[in-house]
């Protein structure tokens, strides 16, 4: 409830128009008044909700849900009740009551068909939500001051009203700074660098205008009166303030959509309902019906506001085929929006009767709505009379609803709480068309190892939300997760037709084209991903690797050049990646020595080293080393190179890799015989390179097969005591100084045995 005009502006107006009454201050009694109309247990369930949320997520939001049907629904009828429970009412806001519900009606409708128009019906709602807390809050405020007679003046007043938009202002800040954590959410994603100093400057603008005006108003009154003034103004402090305060000292963003329809919607529709009934009870018996019962009033109000949320998205998901959970957030949108529109309209100060009832000024005559027995107001009013067949009706129809709204809650819960396989089954069987339980149902279905359950979850959730990037995704993901690659391909080239930006969709089709033989439309798709996204580290790789396998060795290298950037620039988030980064630091260093980049190559050769070498991966580490040698050998530094190669092979010793060994002993071996070192050293090299590879026959087995055998003959009968000096031999060639490598080189036609 707004009791004011929509804009506070023109509520504080309305209240200098007026001045102050002499009548009773409370509305219930001061506990009940303080306590539920002020908001002072906001601290102390703010609290609870903090503790208790964070370690049962899954049990908290049922207990919301829970917590709607007795509140926050019923609030929305109050309102409703009040505009069209007449038909005076119902004319008289003629424009709320039937073109702006039409147009909204026509909102809903075009965003079940056409989903993108739902994030900006939902972020309105979200964000004009907290303006209608704010239109509330100070609404009462002003409603309390008069009745204690508090007559604020004109500074005072604006003084509190400038600072309650103020808090209003500083939430939205909050809200439109950086990117929204929800895709129904949309966000200007202002930069926290200017919106810190504003929303500190308008923090203290709220503290120093409140604080002023409620002692000033102190000096005047006694603390007595001015306590709901006061608690109403710790109440905006606690629910506008102090989450941008939490936020601001922890650095942790307050989510929009727990603010505004958590535990806040709930007190806010509990002080909405403790006013609309004090203020029904007063209409109808200034209209001579003594006989007027709250329970029955919020019986009808827990009624109708459960036919205001509850039907029309399970039959608008049956009719339009269309997902459940966006068709209860559609609905949930419109109807509190139709409920801001309606509550500014109807509850204003200013209107004789409505000030008369609230504010207690026995000195006017309260005008209670008439009503009319033409047309609509006719049935209605037959439908609420008291013969046999209508009080039947509304009997049945008050008892269809709270089934109906059981039924909603118990397929809340086993979609929700219980996290279970069976659970979830059955709220699928309640309604196959909400995708969030379909998701949940895959899920748990994977881990249970039920995957053909799990991908049909998946199908239908897909089906449902054709719209929704990730959903799709999440289906593609399943079906190839199934190694059904051909159905993944087709579904990815139907996804990137609808969704051509798609670049997480190009990355996962270029990877099944590869896997499926298309190696040229992977590439096509893979560089269409790079250049909507160049940050983008998986497409950067697979296009290098396909290049690299293509022989295009430059090319591939720009590729990895632009991976190691991006890596360098986001560390943190590819923190994983350490053997990849070393690998992608030697494919630019072999590409630069390719290119008779010696230098270049060396720098790259030696950063390789070094972070294998800090991630302690001693197989990367000696690859580095290998390849080093190979320039270092082209560039004449024989004894580093030597250096290198025997540096590797110490780390390759400690290594169970029997492949990376071989490759390097056979690699040292060919060295050694270019720098005529002793031919019982290159055998010694070449019989343990063969040693090691015999496991696993291959070209590259035949290679050193063959080179063990021409150095066999170039040794001569020597060769027969190597097997027997193996360790020896390797140890000596291990051991070569410096100078040894200094005098050598390939211009001698003959080597020392």
């Amino acid at each position: 409830m707004n009791p004011s005009d929509s804009v506070p502006k023109s509520t504080l107006h309305a209240a200098a128009d007026h001045p102050s009454a002499t009548g009773k201050t409370w509305i219930y009694g001061p506990w009940i008044d303080l306590v539920i109309g002020c908001g002072a247990w906001s601290a102390p369930l703010l609290l609870l909700t903090a503790y208790v949320s964070g370690s049962k997520a899954s049990h908290w939001s049922f207990g919301f849900y829970l917590l709607a049907l007795l509140f926050n629904y019923p609030h929305f009828m109050a309102t409703v009740y009040r505009a069209y429970h007449s038909y005076s009412e119902f004319s008289k806001y003629r424009v709320f009551t039937i073109h702006i519900a039409v147009l909204l009606a026509l909102a809903g409708f075009l965003a079940h068909v056409w989903f993108p128009i739902l994030p900006w019906i939902f972020t309105l709602y979200i964000c004009w939500s907290p303006w209608h807390y704010t239109g509330q809050n100070y609404g009462l405020m002003m409603m309390f001051a008069r009745r204690a007679g508090l007559s604020p003046t004109e500074n005072e007043r604006q003084a509190l009203h400038l600072s309650f938009i103020a808090s209003f202002i500083l939430l939205m800040l909050s809200f439109q700074t950086g990117s929204s954590g929800d895709s129904l959410i949309l966000s200007l994603g202002l930069p926290s660098k200017f919106t810190l100093p504003a929303r500190a400057m308008l923090a203290a603008f709220f503290l120093a205008c409140s604080g002023w005006a409620l002692l000033s108003l102190a000096r005047r009154n006694s603390w007595k009166a001015l306590l709901p003034t006061a608690t109403l103004v710790s109440t905006q402090f606690l629910w506008f303030l102090l989450p941008a305060i939490i936020e601001l000292a922890s650095g942790k963003e307050v989510p929009q959509t727990r603010y505004s329809s958590g535990i806040l919607a709930v007190l806010h529709s509990a002080q909405y309902l403790w006013i609309t009934g004090y203020f029904q009870s007063r209409e109808v018996r200034a209209a001579g019906q003594a006989r007027w019962s709250y329970p029955k009033y919020l019986l009808t109000l827990i009624a109708g506001g459960i036919a205001l949320f509850v039907p029309g998205p399970w039959i608008a998901s049956r009719v339009f085929h269309a997902d459940f959970a966006s068709s209860f957030l559609t609905f949930t949108a419109l109807v509190n929006l139709h409920h801001f529109i309606l509550d500014g309209a109807i509850w204003k100060l200013r209107d004789s009767r409505i000030a008369s009832l609230l504010l207690n000024e026995h000195d006017r005559d309260p005008e209670v709505a008439g009503d009319s027995t033409r047309g609509m107001a006719a049935r209605v009013r037959w439908f609420a009379g008291t013969s046999f067949p209508a009080r039947l009706m509304r009997i049945a129809a008050v008892v269809l609803l709270l089934v109906w709204g059981g039924f909603d809650r118990l397929h809340f819960y086993w979609a929700n709480v219980p996290e279970t396989v069976s659970a979830l089954k059955r709220a699928v069987h309640l309604n196959p068309n909400d995708s969030s339980v379909q998701l949940r149902l895959a899920k748990a279905a994977e881990a249970a190892g039920d995957h053909d359950n799990a991908l049909l979850a998946l199908q239908q959730a897909a089906a449902l939300n054709p719209d929704k990037v990730a959903v799709q995704e999440a289906y593609a993901r399943g079906l190839i997760t199934s190694g059904r690659d051909v159905e993944a391909y087709t579904f990815y080239q139907k996804l990137l037709a609808r969704k051509p930006d798609n670049v997480d969709g190009l990355v996962n089709y270029g990877l099944l084209a590869q896997r499926l033989g298309h190696e040229a439309e992977a590439m096509d798709s893979w560089q269409r991903a790079v250049e909507l996204d160049p940050g983008q580290t998986n497409a950067q790789l697979y296009l290098a690797q396909s290049l690299e396998q293509q022989g295009e060795i430059q090319a591939a290298a720009r590729h990895y050049r632009v991976y190691l950037q991006v890596v360098s620039l986001h560390s943190a988030e590819h923190a994983g990646e350490g053997p990849i980064v070393v690998s992608s630091l030697l494919k630019v260093a072999d590409a630069d020595a390719a290119a008779d980049k010696n230098k270049e190559a060396m720098e790259g050769y030696r950063a390789a080293e070094k972070f294998a070498a800090k991630l302690g991966n001693a197989s990367l580490r000696s690859m580095a080393m290998v390849h080093a040698a190979e320039v270092q050998e082209r560039l004449g530094d024989t004894a580093e190179a030597a250096a290198s190669y025997q540096q590797a092979l110490l780390l390759d010793e400690t290594q169970n890799e029997p492949h990376a060994a071989a490759s390097d002993w056979f690699n040292y071996a060919q060295f050694l015989r270019r720098q005529l070192q002793p031919e019982r050293f290159v055998f010694a090299c070449l019989y343990r390179a063969e040693d090691l590879m015999s496991t696993t026959p291959g070209e590259e087995l035949s290679t050193i097969v063959k080179s063990r055998e021409e150095s066999a003959a170039r040794l001569g009968a020597g060769s027969r005591s190597v097997p027997a000096n193996l360790s020896k031999l390797l140890s000596e060639s291990l051991s070569l100084s410096a100078s040894a490598f200094q005098s050598k080189g390939l211009s001698s036609p003959t080597q020392k045995n």
